[in-house]
């Protein structure tokens, strides 16, 4: 495997491993640090203290981060008739039937979304093997099995993020792009967080939130402080003073 660049080695180097850093400090290293030159991507990635085996402990849901993930999603979508032509004017990428079906079983994934009418289920569900692991399969739970699929599809675009546990109980999510300002980046972390707890399993026991760890494309993971769930955004107004109102998820 081919070794870390230069600046990788240097921005980890800064970085204490046995530290949890708060969110904004977190935030603070990665827009300072330089790994890449393009625009990287930052995301946020959690353990969590789920039993995954368990159905009714799995975690799936949707969010709208209040500043974007910086990129526009790129949307399938299934329909016929009037649905594909709403689908299409609402902006989606790549419109079809049996014939998107075909092209994805042959290989084609350049889309981030999937979104189905009803009707299309038994087209769509033959594909389960191929968008299930890639997290593409659309789900009436996250409204990406829809007749309203020119909404679902707006939606997509403004940046409607789905989230899901792997078979870790890790959730991965980007929150923003380097570029963003680091209020906004938070604030997009904020938002993350809240929902991760909103959406605490009924039979979760014990430590929910065990890890956080935020990084860049390019660059290396910091170690985020879990307990960190509230007065998030206001750290910045505290001058790097610890959240007085932190609490243990």
């Amino acid at each position: 495997m081919p070794s870390h660049g230069k600046n990788y080695r240097n921005f980890r180097a800064q970085i204490d491993r046995e530290r949890l850093y708060t969110p904004a400090e977190a935030v603070r290293m990665l827009k300072d640090a330089q790994t890449a030159k393009f625009d990287e991507s930052v995301e946020a990635h959690f353990n969590l203290g789920l039993n995954v085996r368990h159905a009714e402990q799995q975690l799936r849901g949707t969010l709208m981060l209040p500043h974007g993930t910086g990129r526009e999603a790129r949307v399938a979508v299934f329909a016929e008739g009037e649905k594909a032509r709403e689908a299409q004017e609402a902006g989606a990428d790549v419109v079809g039937t049996n014939d998107l079906a075909s092209r994805i079983e042959e290989g084609f994934d350049e889309f981030d979304v999937a979104v189905a009418t009803p009707d299309q289920m038994s087209v769509v569900g033959k594909l389960g093997r191929i968008l299930g692991p890639r997290g593409k399969m659309p789900n009436p739970k996250t409204g990406t099995v829809t007749m309203d699929v020119g909404k679902a599809v707006r939606e997509a675009k403004a940046g409607k993020l789905e989230y899901r546990t792997d078979r870790g109980a890790n959730v991965h999510v980007t929150i923003g792009k380097k570029s963003f300002e680091e209020r906004q980046l938070l604030e997009n972390y904020a938002a993350l967080v809240d929902e991760i707890v909103r959406a605490k399993p009924a039979a979760a026991k014990g430590r929910y939130i065990k890890t956080v760890t935020l990084t860049s494309t390019m660059g290396p993971g910091i170690h985020v402080d879990p307990a960190r769930t509230r007065g998030i955004v206001e750290e910045l107004d505290q001058e790097g003073a610890p959240a007085q109102d932190a609490v243990t998820a």
